[in-house]
């Protein structure tokens, strides 16, 4: 038997030592999670599927004053123990299979869809910034890549694509092979330009760089306690932003209050009646901003710009929006008059909140911004919305139906609605919710701008409905208890703060860029990690057409000969609106193979072409455009699977597999996921697998696959497929995160690590298995959404007992101590900040480690495990042997 649950043999001490010290705790306990698991012995760390080229070769580009140079960073700063670790690479791009079946028949037959997730403005310290604009092809507007045939005679490039040829522009003229621009070089396959932010050079106003703005939008309704929570990181956060951030904010509860912050005499509040439903026409007119209330252009003369001056602007916006350093004092002292909502709440009955009328209105106000400003509504919610209208409204300005946003009844009695519910239809407010989110999100796409949410209740606060908004716009979503928990106030502020382990989103680090070989080179890139107002355009080879992507995008509709005819997520496209990304954005791209044929005249190994463009405003206003081109092979499958295996990525198969599931029990009404995984499974097992017809002992799986059959044992265990025990807003909450994380962290929310602490050892990675737990033992589960320190019986007895305390036993205050600094590490490093657990065996917080485990010994066999020391998990679950067990008897009956 294959599947003997044997562990991961590493070679010497050496070998251990230098993957403890080149991976991050996460990254180890997980890869070596997946190796002490069913595993041949023939897989080791150095499987195609584990690694990529450590081939690093350094280019050289001579300066010519003919045509724009690049600046080559030390090659050396990419050591191959880097490679090893990063398998993204320079390009951010991973994909299902490496080799590509020839024809749609075969694809079909490899089970696993053929996808890639990209990761669009993925920093990397060998990523090269060009000060010059690209040069595009004339026929399909690809950009000049490394994959380009050059006449340097001629001065021709012809595009891999569709084959035109282009010339080359007069500054090129110096061209040769010795005198290449930094596009053409085959180690730069992704590429960066910098391109001037103006529009129309005749209105182009050199002066001017667009501010990203945040509006804030606050609940009141909530205790005392929670709103001074809010309040106080609402300080801190306007406190970090850039001094020439643009800074709103927003006020609900029964009512809508905007205030105005450019008024300095007194307190000014615009207010709106949280039972109507508002258009943005509407909004701008009681604001003052319509057409009737003197929107204008830009006023000339007098001092310098205005921050909100440049395209389509509305000069009365500069009244509720102001630079941070201006309104920062008027901000705090705001916030420090601000009380709790005072509108009186019967009986029985819950607060009345218009949360759906507040970010109304804040799309409406932001669309008075100049067009191609970037901006963030960040949305503090404390709990469901109750207030607004309970139909159909037409809206008698713009003519469109607008649809209620409540999502409970004001009653108590009422519970808020349960997955249960919506499988029924009986949620009477979920559909015209979603349905008002939905239009929400359009709109907030028209207009750039992107939507966060901060919820923190003990209730469910209406995450489920605004997904739709969030995801189209590319949101960031934190779900926590409470205002004053760790997740939110750690999760808030590293959105704002400087550093390696924040979001950057206003981060303002142009001149780190501009001076960045001055000064500490990854420190300048560092901060490379947000974006505003994005674009993505995929361009194919002939026979390849896009289905679709399923991530935080909307489709833009841009249609083209290689758009299928198969929709999967955001299709219908080959370009998308991406409102705002960071460098953890990850979208995944499912792609068709529509050729018919199984062989290409064209010759041998043929070669196919994927580039995507990427173009995105940085937090200074800068606008960038980044080029990624890469290249798989074509092979013919109905000569042997060997290619196929050789160039399967079962980290992106799992992730893959878990988003698209997620996606089809969102969209497709009674669909059984765990069927469907189980039947692809079995289908791919018998496709690829080595065996005896009907003889299940014969069956093998090449180390290539491997490792693909426990990641589905786990996600179907996951909370991304059993939705029992979790709320709408929880399942919704999860899924965002699943669908726009990178694939390591996607594959550690479907697998979790786990990490064993001892006496006379280092840590050691640990079977993801209730035989793992010993008494004298310390387990670290990194779930992803939350990190358990697991005490053994007899290391918690010996902690209550002080033993930590006393100096002849600094060892076991060591051993305590370790779990602790490993933990940090992992919550520092990621967003949202998780959820620290610390328990003891046999506690009742233990449970948050026992869920994740194998069942290996349950009540059905515990007398079995009797003298192992371990523990007992009380499931009718069946166990990994036994669905390893099942899964080769039916793979080898499979026709």
């Amino acid at each position: 038997m294959v599947f003997d649950c044997s562990h991961l043999s590493i070679q010497n001490s050496d070998d251990y030592v230098y993957l403890y010290s080149r991976l991050t705790i996460t990254h180890l306990c997980w890869l070596f999670s997946l190796g002490v698991t069913p595993l041949p012995s023939s897989l080791s760390l150095g499987s195609p599927n584990c690694r990529i080229s450590q081939e690093s070769k350094t280019a050289s580009i001579a300066s010519s004053s003919e045509y724009p140079t690049a600046r080559i960073f030390d090659s050396s700063m990419a050591t191959p123990e880097f490679a090893q670790t990063d398998p993204e690479g320079i390009e951010g791009v991973r994909m299902t299979w490496l080799n590509w079946p020839r024809s749609k028949v075969e694809a079909s037959k490899c089970v696993i869809p053929i996808a890639a997730s990209i990761q669009p403005i993925r920093p990397h310290v060998d990523l090269q910034i060009l000060p010059y604009a690209p040069l595009r092809c004339k026929s399909c507007s690809s950009v000049l890549n490394p994959f380009c045939r050059v006449d340097f005679t001629a001065l021709i490039w012809i595009c891999p694509f569709c084959f035109q040829r282009n010339h080359f522009p007069q500054h090129y003229s110096s061209l040769s092979q010795t005198n290449m621009p930094a596009e053409l070089y085959p180690n730069f396959p992704s590429i960066e330009y910098s391109i001037p932010n103006y529009q129309n050079p005749q209105n182009y106003n050199p002066a001017f760089v667009p501010s990203p703005i945040y509006l804030f939008v606050l609940d009141t309704c909530m205790i005392e306690e929670e709103l001074e929570f809010a309040k106080s990181a609402l300080k801190r956060a306007v406190g970090m932003l850039p001094d020439n951030a643009m800074v709103g904010f927003i006020s609900y509860g029964t009512q809508v209050q905007v205030h105005e912050l450019g008024f300095s005499e007194m307190s000014k509040v615009y207010v709106f009646r949280g039972s109507r439903d508002l258009s943005k026409d509407q909004v701008l007119e009681q604001l003052g901003l319509g057409v009737s209330g003197g929107r204008r252009g830009i006023q000339k003369g007098g001092g310098g710009p205005s921050p909100m001056a440049g395209s389509g602007p509305n000069a009365g916006i500069n009244r509720f929006l102001l630079p941070a350093s201006e309104c920062e004092y008027a901000l705090d002292s705001l916030l420090d008059e601000l009380a709790t909502d005072q509108w009186p709440v019967a009986p029985g009955n819950r607060a009345l909140r218009c949360t759906g009328v507040a970010l109304s209105v804040a799309v409406g106000l932001l669309g008075a911004s100049p067009l191609g400003t970037g901006a963030r509504i960040i949305a503090l919610v404390g709990g469901p919305c109750t207030e607004g209208p309970g139909a159909m409204l037409s809206s008698p300005v713009a003519g469109i139906v607008i649809f209620a946003c409540a999502i409970v009844s004001k009653d108590l009695s009422d519970p808020v609605r349960s997955h249960k519910d919506l499988d029924k239809d009986a949620a009477p407010f979920f559909r015209k919710a979603v349905q008002f989110y939905d239009e929400l999100g359009k709109q907030l796409v028209n207009q750039g701008h992107v939507l966060d949410v901060f919820a923190s209740a003990l209730d469910q606060v209406g995450i489920a409905e605004m997904k739709v908004a969030i995801e189209k716009t590319g949101g960031l979503v934190v779900l926590s208890e409470s205002f004053g928990h760790s997740v939110f106030k750690d999760s808030f502020k590293r959105i704002f703060e400087d550093g390696e382990q924040s979001l950057g989103l206003s981060f303002n680090f142009g001149d780190g860029i501009n001076h960045g070989a001055k000064g500490n080179l990854k420190t300048a890139l560092s901060g490379i990690t947000c974006g505003f107002c994005g674009t993505l355009e995929i361009s194919c080879s002939k026979d390849i057409k896009v289905q679709g992507i399923i991530g935080p995008c909307t489709s833009l509709e841009k249609k083209g000969p290689a758009v299928s005819s198969t929709v999967t997520g955001q299709g219908n496209t080959t370009a998308w609106k991406m409102c705002g990304l960071d460098r953890n954005t990850c979208l995944t791209v499912f792609f068709d193979v529509s050729s018919s044929e199984k062989s290409d005249p064209a010759g041998p190994n043929p070669q196919l072409y994927i580039q995507f463009l990427t173009s995105y405003q940085t937090s200074d206003g800068q606008m960038r455009l980044r080029v990624t081109t890469v290249t798989r092979r074509w092979v013919d499958s109905t000569l042997g699977n060997e290619d196929l295996i050789q160039g399967f990525d079962q980290e992106v198969a799992a992730v893959v597999m878990a988003r698209l599931a997620s996606y089809k029990m969102e969209m497709e009404e009674g669909f059984d996921a765990t069927r469907w995984l189980d039947r692809n499974l079995i289908r791919l097992c018998s496709k690829f697998g080595d065996y005896r017809k009907d003889d299940p002992a014969s069956f093998t799986l090449n180390p290539c696959f491997s490792l693909f059959p426990q990641f589905m044992f786990n996600l179907r265990r996951s909370q991304f497929v059993q939705v029992f025990n979790n709320s709408p807003d929880e399942t919704a909450y999860f899924r965002i995160l699943l669908n726009r994380e990178t694939i390591t962290n996607a594959a550690v929310m479907i697998q979790p690590s786990l990490i064993s602490y001892a006496f006379n050892s280092l840590p050691a990675p640990a079977l993801l298995d209730v035989q793992s737990i010993a008494a004298d033992r310390i387990l670290l589960l990194d779930s992803y959404f939350s990190v358990v320190i697991f005490h053994g019986m007899t290391i918690a007895q010996w902690r209550n007992m002080g033993y930590q305390n006393q100096p002849e036993h600094k060892a076991f205050a060591e051993l305590l101590q370790a779990p602790q600094e490993d933990a940090q590490l992992i919550i520092r490093d990621r967003f949202p900040v998780p959820r620290l657990v610390v328990c003891d065996q046999h506690g009742s917080q233990a449970r948050f480690l026992l869920a994740k485990l194998n069942p290996s010994a349950t009540y059905s066999n515990a007398h079995e495990m009797m003298n192992t020391g371990s523990d007992v998990i009380f499931t009718d679950d069946v166990s990994l042997q036994v669905f390893i067990d099942h899964l080769q008897r039916l793979a080898v009956q499979a026709s």
